[in-house]
C-alpha cells in the first residue's frame, strides 16, 4: 500500500475505533474526521488524495437533504397525531388475546414504518403498548422488543421507510464505477423484504411470547398510590441550629420518608452540589414527603414548614407529587445539555429523580451528565408541571398515550396528501425522491402544518453530520484505492473457498456477513456508506464495468441494504432497540437471546432471495 492508503485505512480505523469506545458522540467523530481530510486536502499532496473541492462535493449529495425532509414530513404527521389516531383502534383487539392483537399490532407497526421514519413511531407507540399491555394481561417487556422489529421489518420494504435505504439510493446514483447505475425504486426492496417481513413476523406472533423476558417498564411498577408524595417546602429560620451546616452533615438527611430535592435561595436554585451547601436564613428547601416524612419534618427544630414565617415570606403551597416516567425524544432540545444547561428544574419544576442510560444507572451524576436520545429518567413533580412536561414534547412521557391536537386535527388531511404525493410522484418516476420531498416540506410550512422552528427541531441534525463525515470518508476510500482493496480481499476469499460457479453467491455471503457485523456495532447510516461503495467495487472486480457488472453491483448494494438495517441482537445497532432497551427493563442478552433467530432468517432470506433472483446460484 502507499502512504494515501496507509492514511485513508488509519482514519477508517480511527472512526470505528471511536464509534465504539463512545468517548465521544458519533457527531463529533464525524466532524473530526471531515476536518482531518480537509487539513490534509490542503496541502495537496497526492493526486490520488481528493482535493478540497471534491471533498466539498459532498455536501452537495441528495441524501442528506432528503432524509432530513423526511424527518421534516414525520415530524409533522406527530403534530398531528396521526399514529395515535390509527392506532386509537387497537385497544379493542385486546379481548381477542394475545396472538391476534399482537399480530394486528405488528403489522400495523411494519406498515407505517414502511412510509415514515421508523424512529418516531416507535417512540409515539411506546406509552401506547404500555398502556395497552395493562389491559391485555401482560409484561410490557412481551411487546417493546417486538415493536421495535416490527418498525424495522417495514422499514427495510420501500425506499423512504429507513435512511440507511435513502443513502444507499444516493451512493447508486452519483458513483464513478457505474455512472450510468439509476437510483432505488420506491419498491425496488419489497421483492426482498416483503417476504422476509412475513416470515418474521409470523416466527414473532407465535414464538415471541416464550423467547421474551416477562420483566415490567417502570411507569407500570410505579402503581397509583406508590408513585405519589408530598411535595412541599419549609424555610430555614433564624437562629435555627442548621444555620452554617452542609446539608450533608444536618438532621435533614437523616429524616425517613423525606427527599430534598433543592435549595432555593434568593429566587436562585441552589443545585447542583446541593449536598455541599451551607444553609443560611431564608433558605427555602423543596422536599418530597412520604405522610410520615411529614411528621418528622414538622418536628425539626429551626425550620418552619407550611406556616407564616418570621420572616414575612407569604404562605409556602404543597401539593399532591407524581413520579413519571419518560424518555428523551429523538429530537428534544435537551440532547447534548445537562440538566443545568437546559435550565429544567426553572422550565418545568420538575426534578429528576434518576436517570438510566442503555441499562446503566447514572443517578449519582444526574446534574453533570449530558442528556442523549433516548435516556429515560424518573421525573418527580406536581400534576401541572407534569402536564407542562407533556405538552412541551421534550420528553415523552410514558403514564399514558398523548391526547390528539384537535386544532391539528385539520391539517391532517394536508399532511397525509403531501406524504401520499411524494410517494407517488417518487414512485412513477415524476420527481427525484429528493426533490419530492424538499417540495412537500415547503408545502407542510406554507400551509402551517408544522412551523419553521418545530421543522429545524425535528432534524437529528446529529445523523445528518454522522452522514457527511462518513461520505467524506466514503470519498477518500474511493480515491486513494482503499474500497478497491477491501473489495479485492473479500472477492479472494470467496474464490479461494469455493468452486468458480458459486464466486458470486460466496461474495454475496461474505458481504452479507460484514455488514451485519458493522451494523451491530456501529451505526446503520454509518454501516451503509461504508459497505455500499466496496460492494460496487466487488461487482467491478468481479465483472467490470458491463450491463453484467451492473446488475451484479445492484444486488450487492441491495443486500448491503437489507444487512445493514437488519439490526437485532444488540440495543445499541438500531435506534427504536436504544429507545425500548431501558424502558422495557431489558438486559442486553434479551435481545440476542431473541434477536439471533431473526438475524438468521434476514440472513438466510436475503441470501437465497438475492441469489435466486439475480441468478446467482448455479
Amino acid at each position: 500500500m502507499d502512504w494515501e492508503s496507509m492514511l485513508a485505512l488509519g482514519l477508517l480505523c480511527a472512526a470505528l475505533t471511536s464509534f465504539l469506545m463512545e468517548k465521544v458522540s458519533v457527531d463529533v467523530t464525524a466532524l473530526s474526521l471531515i476536518g482531518l481530510i480537509f487539513v490534509i486536502s490542503g496541502f495537496n499532496l497526492s493526486e490520488k488524495w481528493p482535493d478540497t473541492k471534491e471533498v466539498f462535493s459532498v455536501f452537495s449529495n441528495e441524501a442528506p437533504l432528503t432524509i432530513a425532509s423526511m424527518f421534516i414530513i414525520s415530524a409533522s404527521l406527530n403534530r398531528c397525531h396521526l399514529i395515535e389516531q390509527v392506532t386509537e383502534a387497537l385497544g379493542k383487539f385486546c379481548k381477542y388475546g394475545y396472538v391476534k392483537f399482537t399480530l394486528v399490532l405488528f403489522v400495523l407497526v411494519a406498515f407505517l414504518s414502511a412510509f415514515v421514519n421508523n424512529t418516531p413511531v416507535v417512540v409515539v407507540l411506546l406509552p401506547i403498548v404500555i398502556s395497552l399491555s395493562r389491559t391485555l394481561g401482560v409484561s410490557s417487556s412481551k411487546l417493546l422488543i417486538p415493536v421495535s422489529y416490527a418498525s424495522i421489518f417495514g422499514g427495510c420494504c420501500t425506499l423512504v421507510g429507513t435512511s440507511t435505504n435513502i443513502l444507499a439510493s444516493g451512493i447508486l446514483s452519483e458513483n464513478s464505477i457505474y455512472p450510468e447505475m439509476p437510483p432505488l425504486g420506491m419498491f425496488e426492496l419489497s421483492k426482498i423484504a416483503l417476504p422476509l417481513l412475513a416470515i418474521s413476523l409470523g416466527f414473532l406472533v407465535i414464538f415471541g411470547r416464550k423467547l421474551l423476558p416477562n420483566r415490567e417498564a417502570l411507569s407500570n411498577i410505579i402503581s397509583d398510590i406508590d408513585r405519589k408524595e408530598f411535595l412541599t417546602e419549609a424555610v430555614v429560620l433564624e437562629g435555627s441550629p442548621l444555620l452554617g451546616k452542609k446539608i450533608s452533615e444536618s438532621e435533614i438527611v437523616s429524616l425517613s420518608g423525606v427527599r430534598l430535592l433543592d435549595v432555593v435561595r434568593k429566587g436562585q436554585v441552589a443545585t447542583p452540589n446541593v449536598s455541599e451547601l451551607s444553609l443560611a436564613p431564608g433558605d427555602r428547601l423543596v422536599l418530597s414527603c412520604r405522610p410520615q416524612g411529614i411528621i418528622e419534618a414538622r418536628e425539626l427544630e429551626g425550620v418552619d414548614l407550611l406556616s407564616e414565617s418570621q420572616l414575612g415570606i407569604e404562605q409556602i403551597s404543597s401539593k399532591t407529587g407524581i413520579m413519571i416516567e419518560g424518555i428523551v425524544g429523538p429530537s428534544s432540545s435537551l440532547i447534548s445539555k445537562t440538566l443545568s444547561d437546559a435550565s429544567f428544574r426553572a422550565r418545568f419544576n420538575i426534578t429528576i429523580l434518576a436517570l438510566h442510560r442503555r441499562g446503566k444507572n447514572l443517578s449519582d451524576q444526574i446534574e453533570g451528565i449530558k442528556l442523549q436520545s433516548g435516556d429515560s429518567l424518573l421525573l418527580l413533580g406536581t400534576e401541572e408541571s407534569v402536564e407542562r412536561v407533556r405538552k412541551s414534547e421534550e420528553i415523552i412521557l410514558l403514564d399514558k398515550p398523548a391526547l390528539p391536537a384537535s386544532n391539528m386535527k385539520r391539517k391532517a388531511p394536508i399532511v397525509l396528501t403531501v406524504l401520499m404525493s411524494v410517494i407517488g410522484l417518487a414512485t412513477f418516476g415524476v420527481l427525484p425522491i429528493s426533490v419530492a420531498s424538499i417540495v412537500g416540506v415547503s408545502v407542510l410550512l406554507v400551509t402551517g402544518c408544522i412551523k419553521p422552528s418545530e421543522a429545524y427541531q425535528s432534524v437529528e441534525w446529529n445523523i445528518l453530520i454522522l452522514i457527511y463525515g462518513m461520505l467524506a470518508l466514503g470519498l477518500t476510500m474511493q480515491s486513494t484505492g482503499v474500497s478497491t482493496m477491501i473489495a479485492s480481499i473479500v472477492g479472494q476469499v470467496g474464490m479461494n473457498f469455493f468452486e468458480p460457479s458459486w464466486h458470486h453467491f460466496a461474495v454475496l455471503v461474505i458481504l452479507y456477513l460484514i455488514t451485519a457485523v458493522l451494523t451491530e456495532l456501529l451505526s446503520n447510516n454509518a454501516t451503509i456508506v461504508i459497505m455500499a461503495p466496496i460492494a460496487l467495487a466487488l461487482a467491478y472486480e468481479m465483472l467490470g464495468a458491463g450491463p453484467a457488472g451492473q446488475n451484479l453491483a445492484r444486488a450487492y448494494v441491495l443486500t448491503a441494504c437489507i444487512a445493514a438495517s437488519a439490526s437485532f441482537v444488540t440495543p445499541i445497532g438500531y435506534q427504536t432497540n436504544t429507545f425500548v432497551y431501558t424502558v422495557g427493563g431489558y438486559r442486553f442478552k434479551d435481545f440476542l437471546r431473541i434477536g439471533i433467530f431473526f438475524n438468521l432468517i434476514y440472513f438466510v432470506g436475503t441470501v437465497t432471495l438475492v441469489s435466486l433472483l439475480w441468478g446467482l446460484i448455479p
